[in-house]
């Protein structure tokens, strides 16, 4: 179930909502929803996340009441289980694809199905244990509160990595005020339009011009597909992710902002710590800094910073498009590191938003396209090599709702809203002074605006028009 799905705005969270705000006791009632969600979409596997929670909330348990070494045994073991449970439904067959290419037999077919969000619930669970291990923060001894945590329908399928030290205090109480629902409800209206009326508009632009075969592929139909396939991409994750923090907000939490206008970045480093932050940091944290992070020197920073892109890359898909996409990042990111962001911050800003925007867009052929080889030929037509015979005029891929979305988007990439906001001095929302929301100050968005984007939502989601998430599956 989508969140942007007539389904969903209109039957399950205005039902969900009203038990929600009746029933005194909250954790189990957005349990309850949560679990409906998950077995929309999943079913079964339910029981999966469920049998999950049960080994790990034991093993949280007994590892705070250890001491350090053994304790350190128990991390270890808790980590090996959640790892090897997403290794084997996401990259089971990868292996095995590997091995067959390896020794020449006959490749076998698993089949598996990927579970809606494993890799989202698994880091969780994952950052849970590291945390309880670090005596940051403490064991959660009521297995509602720490299912709460793991399967809360806003971030279970797509994010943002919640850590449980952000909302622990909130999970145990939590207040819900006019505020924080009119924040709630602009949020989740923003994250609309941005998955609807941009993302989706673009998307069936990028779905062509990746589609084409070789000798259908033009240059200037290429550079159209990958300008709309790097929008699609930003506004259908930052969207979702908008709409999850909105919810967030109509539940009495507070999400880490998981967007900050990556496209602005003035090199591949900075865009990492303004894209999908929860994952970027979640790697920080966890495995770079384990590492020794920069301490060790440059030769080990080096290494490092490849181990950590190479996770990145692997983490968003078992192919070997998904480890060169990561891997291609993490090239720049070592290569800014050594000296080219010293060069990048003495040189023109537009030089350096306009180099990094070009590394992102080409990386993104990677990851969009279906095949390596399939990259690298797109990649070849977009430096003008390419050998291809237009199929279609470029008129006859581009209509002004299309030509629109394509404008809007490039314009809301850049923080261009948050300083006309300032400049006609909107009203600022008190939840401005919250940790929670680092770096950004909430404004109040006319309702007009608001109602007129959800009035443009729903005829489009009614009218059946195309509506994919392009991190669904994740």
């Amino acid at each position: 179930m989508l969140f942007s799905s007539i389904t969903f705005v209109f039957y399950f969270l205005p039902i969900f909502l009203v038990f929600y705000y009746v029933c005194g006791i909250r954790n189990s009632v957005l349990l309850t929803g949560s679990a409906i969600f998950y077995v929309w979409g999943e079913g079964a596997y339910v029981f999966l996340l469920l049998a999950l929670l049960a080994i790990n909330q034991p093993i949280a348990l007994m590892m705070q009441s250890l001491a350090a070494r053994r304790r350190l045994t128990i991390l270890v073991i808790s980590i090996v289980i959640n790892i090897a449970v997403l290794g084997f439904f996401k990259y089971s067959q990868f292996a095995l694809d590997i091995m067959s290419s390896i020794t020449g037999e006959k490749n076998i077919r698993l089949d598996l199905h990927l579970p809606l969000g494993i890799s989202f619930f698994v880091f969780q669970l994952v950052s849970y244990q590291i945390e309880v291990y670090r005596s940051n923060i403490p064991a959660e001894r009521s297995f509602v509160r720490i299912a709460t945590y793991i399967m809360m329908f806003p971030h279970l399928v797509a994010g943002p990595i919640v850590r449980f030290g952000d909302i622990k205090d909130e999970l145990h109480e939590r207040t819900i005020d006019s505020d924080k629902l009119t924040v709630g409800v602009q949020y989740f209206i923003v994250g609309l339009c941005q998955k609807v009326l941009i993302a989706n508009s673009i998307a069936p632009l990028a779905d062509h011009a990746f589609d084409l075969p070789v000798a259908g592929l033009i240059t200037s139909t290429a550079w159209l597909g990958i300008i709309a396939y790097t929008l699609q991409i930003y506004f259908d994750f930052c969207g979702y992710s908008n709409m999850a923090i909105g919810l967030a907000f109509l539940l009495g939490f507070h999400f880490p902002r998981n967007f900050n206008y990556p496209y602005s970045a003035k090199s591949v480093s900075e865009f990492w710590r303004r894209w999908h932050i929860s994952l970027s940091s979640w790697f920080r944290d966890y495995l770079y800094i384990p590492l020794g992070g920069s301490r060790l020197g440059k030769a080990k920073t080096v290494r490092n910073l490849l181990i950590v892109f190479f996770a990145t890359g692997l983490w968003h898909g078992a192919a070997w498009n998904f480890v060169f996409w990561g891997l291609l990042h993490g090239f720049f990111v070592v290569l800014e590191n050594l000296f080219l962001g010293d060069i990048l911050k003495r040189g023109p800003q537009w030089i350096a938003r306009l180099y990094t925007l070009l590394i992102v867009m080409f990386a993104w052929v990677f990851f969009r396209a279906d095949t390596f080889g399939h990259a690298c030929f797109y990649l070849q037509t977009l430096m003008g090599f390419g050998h291809g015979q237009a199929q279609l005029p470029i008129s006859a891929l581009i209509n002004p709702e299309v030509v629109v979305a394509l404008l809007v988007g490039a314009i809301l990439s850049f923080p261009v809203l948050p300083r006309l906001f300032q400049r006609f001095k909107l009203k600022e929302s008190s939840l401005n002074g919250n940790t929670s929301v680092p770096d950004e100050r909430i404004y109040f968005i006319p309702s007009g605006s608001l109602v007129l984007g959800f009035v443009m939502c729903t005829w489009l989601l009614a009218s059946g028009t195309l509506n994919p998430f392009l991190y669904f599956r994740f």
